[in-house]
């Protein structure tokens, strides 16, 4: 019981990680997008 719990803790931390790098993937693309110089083609 105890190594079920432990496995379900860990990829819920593992799954918190995941969110935290997507949504700092999705701002630097934010950023990147805000800061370049815009195509008026």
């Amino acid at each position: 019981m105890k190594k079920l719990l432990l496995l379900i803790a860990l990829a819920g931390v593992g799954y918190l990680v995941y969110r935290q790098i997507q949504a700092s993937k999705a701002e630097d693309d934010l950023w990147t997008e805000a800061t370049s110089v815009p195509d008026l083609t």
